[in-house]
Parts: C-alpha cells; structure tokens; sequence
C-alpha cells in the first residue's frame, strides 16, 4: 500500500485499468491526478492491457520511490512509448499525410497499409522474428525481478486469456514479468501468443477487461474505481468498415466487465432484499470515470498513434474526467456506489 502522507490518503480503493493502446494514456491522466490529489490509496489494480502496463509501471514506481515515484515512472513510460512508436510504429505519419488530416486519422495510407497486412497475413507470417518494441519499452522501465520480488506496495492482477482453454488467466504480483504484461496485451492479428510456463496468451481483454472478481475476494477495501478506456455508448451508427470493426472491438472488450456488473448488481438486490446476509456477502461498492463523449470523436486509428502531443491530450483528459470525478464523489466514496450500475452497465 501507498505509505506516504497516510494521514490524508485515508480512503482505500481499489482500480480497474481497460486497455486501448494509445488510449492508455486516458489511464495514465487519472492515475496521475490521484497520486497529485494524495487523499485515496490505492490498495490494488486489476489490469489489461495497455491497462496492464499502466498498472506495472504505476506499481513500480510506487515500489521505489512512492507516490512521486509512480507520477514520474508513467511518464518515464509513455515518453518511451512515443519514443519508440515514432521509430517502429505502425502510424508514423509522412509530412504529406499531416496535410490530410494528422496524426491517426482514419484516411492515413500508413494506417490502411497495416490495417490491410493484419487481415491478409498472421503475425507469424508478416512479423516471423516476433519483433515488439514495447516489450523492450517496458523492460526498459520497470525492473521486473524488483517488481516480482520486492515488497508489494500495491497488489497487481494482470489479465490473459488462455489460447487453449479460452479461459482467463489472472497473474500477481510475485508472477509479474515482461511476458506477462505482454501477455496481457498480445492482439492476436498483431502479434504473436506469449508463452509463459508452457501456455500461450492472447490479450486479456477477451475476457476480462478489466476483471473485477480478484478485487472482490482479495481486498480489504469494498470500492473499485474502474477506470474506462473504451466507450459504452456510441450514438451515432458506425456505417464504414473501420467503424463497424471499431464498434464491435469496444462491446467485445466491454462484454466481460458487462458480465461482472450484471454478477454484482445482482448480489447487491438479494443482500437490500435481506435474501443474504451481508456480513457474509460484501457489497461492492462501483465507481466509474469515463469520458465517453470525448473517446468517442477519436478514430480507431489512433490507438496506434505515438505522437506524443496526442498521448498528453489523452493524459489530460483524464486527468480533467479525475478531477470532475473526485469533486463529485470523494465524500461517497466508502459510502456508497457513485455509479448506477443497472443504468450504466445492464439496462438496453
């Protein structure tokens, strides 16, 4: 746990990181604005993804160097992030192509030139070495032999699906490697499954994204923040092909939390209806930050997207959704869920 100024971070809570891919860095803005604001700790994550590698980072560098320690190992991340993006990523934009509409936009040729490859040949076809700068990314940042073997400041549950069972696979603190983040975020028409132990993984996402269980049977505190990097709602009708693949990517990766909520919500009307004893079950209490207005005007594009004046937008949108979020709903916190969950995740 979190240590420093204990005095005022007198609420713990637990957080639920989606993945996204560039979109991480939403994440990466609301994790930053609670360790500025100091009065939540963070007792543990449940991530995937790009989640997964925001919540190895952010334990990392709690891990060293405290609550400062964690601001400047996410930044330290997702500098290299664009760093190496920039080199080796999929949407470097020529300077003609910035004169169509910048960095991520849909009409990018760089964009529709990976898109094409990932449909037509597998990542053992197209990319045999099994090449992935992020790997080098994230080992470059986090010590992961510290990670796995020093002291837990914040416990981790990192997210993969298994290839062969199709089951999800949660991995902790002391399992932490490159491998398993990796893992945790190998798109399959992308890169190759990961194998760890005989096994290989495919990105958590599929089923569970992020997953709320090990929150509810592993941690003290009964508050979990989950922290949305995909929309749930989209108003208007995808009618092109990259918007009806985007759509159906983000209900995907929505559907497994969907499944979670529908558990919980459940739970809580038989323990209101007294049909269970609540010193026996728990009620979860479910908080949400989101800006779905704002993820919603970025094209699936830019999910690749290195730049890092974008990454920073992304960043400070999060960190504004945290801010709004904490102004509102601090004092509940502990209290009370600040999020309908019928209404958010069940009702059509």
């Amino acid at each position: 746990m979190l240590t420093e100024n204990a005095d005022t971070a007198s609420k713990p809570v637990n957080v639920a990181l989606q993945g996204g891919g560039a979109h991480g860095a939403f994440a990466w803005g609301v994790l930053d604005t609670l360790l500025e604001d100091g009065r939540l700790e963070i007792e543990a994550l449940s991530a995937t993804s790009a989640g997964a590698m925001n919540a190895a980072v952010f334990a990392y560098g709690v891990q060293q160097g405290g609550r400062e320690g964690a601001r400047e190992t996410l930044e330290a991340f997702w500098r290299a992030v664009s760093r190496a993006g920039a080199i080796f990523g999929p949407l470097c934009d020529m300077p003609w192509e910035r004169c169509f509409g910048g960095t991520g936009m849909l009409h990018s040729p760089s964009f529709h030139v990976f898109d094409a490859m990932t449909r037509l040949f597998s990542p053992y076809q197209f990319n045999p070495f099994n090449f992935n700068p992020l790997r080098d990314v994230l080992a470059e940042v986090v010590d992961f032999d510290r990670l796995s073997h020093g002291d837990a400041a914040v416990r981790l549950y990192v997210s993969a699906t298994n290839v062969r069972t199709g089951k999800i696979k949660v991995f902790e603190n002391a399992d932490m490697s490159v491998d398993v983040v990796m893992a945790s975020a190998c798109l399959p028409h992308v890169f190759q499954a990961v194998e760890i132990d005989g096994e290989h993984y495919w990105d958590g996402g599929y089923m569970g994204n992020p997953a709320i269980f090990p929150l509810i049977y592993n941690s003290v505190s009964k508050d979990v923040i989950v922290v949305h990097i995909n929309p749930l709602v989209r108003d208007e009708l995808p009618t092109t092909p990259p918007e009806i693949f985007n759509r159906v990517n983000e209900i995907t990766f929505n559907s497994s939390l969907m499944r979670e909520m529908r558990a919980i919500a459940f739970v809580t009307r038989l323990i209101d209806t007294d049909h269970l004893d609540p010193e026996t079950f728990s009620r979860m209490l479910i908080h949400s930050i989101r800006d779905d207005d704002r993820m919603t005007g970025l094209s699936v594009a830019s999910k690749l997207s290195p730049d890092w004046s974008f990454l920073c937008q992304l960043r400070d949108i999060g960190r504004a959704a945290a801010r709004d979020w904490l102004a509102l709903n601090f004092a509940r916190v502990g209290v009370e869920s600040t999020v309908d969950i019928a209404a958010t995740y069940l009702e059509g």
